[in-house]
């Protein structure tokens, strides 16, 4: 018995001894899966953000990331009315020198109607932003204005040509795509920014700018606000090509603060030869202060100089009276422009909310003693030069003796949105003085550009939004729009700076108050709109 126990003792130290080498062995076996495990989890994670790298980077060159469409569809009709006013033509004028001023010149009798009862209009824009490179943008934006059943503007003149207003004269660069035409998709604007230059609120852009479609025609427009890339409605209206350098600090008592330099250029001369024959180029200088700009109120500050300024633009149709090939030919000075711009919102004004605005202006005249001289096509006698030239003695706002002239304008108005039905209301007024000029050919008036008018001008409109869920992004809208407005001019010469206004009561009074174009002493446009933003 002695022995079995030794041997069953021995045998169970034996076990008892080997227990820790099993367990040994074990911990390797588990320590060696671990470690194949953590390997694995860390190249799975390699694995992962690998796969994060790749998807960020196929995001980044993702069209959304990097490039946005918009664009707006216009249907537009037009009923124009006018009364033309008694007044000696041009020709007759000739016809009068040519006779020695012996035989009695004809007067156009007034009270006779110009009107279109249907003028049809489609307009359509494009607008492709783009992020180039960190802290630069490219946008560009395509527009065409056709007439239907028309392939140029003759439609907004008269008949055989007849010429209205020098703004609405013909096409030319500053105004395709604003005013109707042939239905050519053109090139509005394409511009280039910089910004954040030198990690300072600096920016820097250049192109064709945005320099049509300031405030406060948005509100009309039915858009959103210009940021501060926009001009004032009362002074510019322009497709100018130019570049603009801009600071926007961060002042907290001045929310929204900034300023800008711009330069345009409005008309290239060309290649002169060495002795510099030739008219100048024509340019544009502003200087714009915003010191307040929010969502409820903005004020601003706009001083313009137009210089060398031409008789007349390149036009690539119609005609212009100051020079009947569409060619400058004269520099018939500078023009100083003041402005200053007030824009506002009051909410929960009873159904809805108030946008106001109030706006004026100061023009000045710097006129040089040129005068634009008209080839007649033949040699008269003591009227013209030995090539067929006649001296028509009318130069920068002046006509026989040079002078500088000093002329204001005031644009007030406001609309009423009620939010719960979609519907807009605005009415505006506008006044311009006898010698009041302004640079906006583009404004989007039928019959000429209301901010320019030498008198007054009353408008009232209904917008009527469609409740449409939009879909192509959260600024699409689908509305109506219905308006009135009606001209009441004191003087001739709206938005023309050749030769000296006349006061309409006054044009039948004598032949030496004979006008290049037919004036008229009012006008009405209803017209109605049926419009898409995308």
């Amino acid at each position: 018995m002695k022995r079995m126990s030794k041997k069953v003792l021995a045998a169970a130290l034996l076990l008892g001894l080997s227990q820790p080498f099993s367990v040994m062995a074990a911990d390797t076996d588990l320590q060696k899966k671990m470690e194949s495990l953590e390997k694995e989890l860390e190249a799975l994670k390699q694995q992962m953000q690998d796969t994060d790298k790749k998807v960020e980077k196929v995001e980044q060159k993702s069209l959304g990331r990097w490039l946005n469409i918009s664009g707006d569809y216009r249907f537009r009709y037009d009923y124009l009315h006018g009364k033309i006013a008694d007044h000696y033509t041009f020709d007759n004028f000739i016809g009068f020198l040519a006779s020695g001023m012996t035989v009695p010149p004809t007067l156009y009798a007034g009270d006779k109607t110009v009107k279109n009862d249907a003028l049809y209009t489609n307009r359509f824009g494009l607008n492709i932003d783009a992020k180039a490179t960190q802290d630069v943008t490219i946008h560009a934006r395509l527009l065409m204005y056709k007439i239907s059943g028309a392939r140029d503007d003759s439609a907004i003149r008269g008949e055989n040509g007849q010429t209205y207003f020098s703004d609405r004269a013909g096409l030319f660069d500053g105004t395709i795509g604003h005013v109707p035409g042939d239905g050519t998709l053109a090139v509005d604007q394409v511009y280039a920014t910089w910004k954040n230059i030198a990690d300072q609120p600096l920016w820097f852009s250049i192109g064709r700018r945005p320099s049509t479609g300031g405030i406060p025609s948005h509100l009309k427009q039915n858009n959103e606000k210009p940021g501060n890339s926009g001009v004032p409605q009362l002074l510019v209206d322009y497709a100018f090509d130019g570049v603009t350098l801009g600071y926007a600090p961060d002042f907290e008592s001045l929310p929204g603060a900034y300023m800008k330099l711009c330069y345009g250029r409005g008309f290239e001369n060309g290649i002169t030869d060495s002795q510099g024959n030739g008219i100048h180029d024509t340019d544009m200088i502003g200087v714009n202060i915003v010191p307040y700009d929010t969502d409820n109120f903005k004020a601003e500050f706009q001083y313009n100089r137009g210089i060398n300024i031409f008789n007349s633009p390149v036009m690539l149709t119609g005609g212009f009276a100051g020079s009947p090939n569409g060619v400058p030919n004269a520099n018939l000075g500078d023009i100083d422009w003041y402005g200053l711009n007030f824009l506002g919102r009051v909410k929960n004004v009873g159904f809805g909310n108030l946008h106001w605005f109030a706006s004026g202006a100061v023009s000045h005249t710097n006129p040089t003693s040129d005068t634009v001289k008209l080839n007649l096509g033949s040699v008269i006698p003591g009227v013209t030069d030995a090539n067929g030239n006649f001296d028509t003695q009318s130069g920068l706002l002046w006509t026989g003796q040079k002078e500088s002239k000093n002329g204001w304008a005031v644009y007030v108005g406001g609309r009423y949105d009620i939010e719960a039905t979609g519907t807009k209301l605005g009415l505006e007024y506008n006044h311009g003085s006898k010698d009041w000029i302004t640079f906006a050919p583009a404004a989007d008036d039928m019959w000429t550009s209301k901010v320019g008018a030498r008198g007054n001008v009353y408008e009232g409109y209904l917008i009527q939004e469609l409740k449409l869920k939009p879909i192509s992004s959260y600024l699409s809208k689908t509305f109506f729009k219905l308006g009135y407005q009606y001209y009441d001019f004191d003087y001739t010469g709206s938005n023309n700076w050749v030769g000296a206004p006349v006061k309409i009561s006054d044009l039948a009074s004598s032949v030496m108050n004979a006008q290049m174009m037919t004036p008229l002493k009012n006008a009405q446009n209803l017209y109605a709109t049926f419009e898409v933003h995308f």
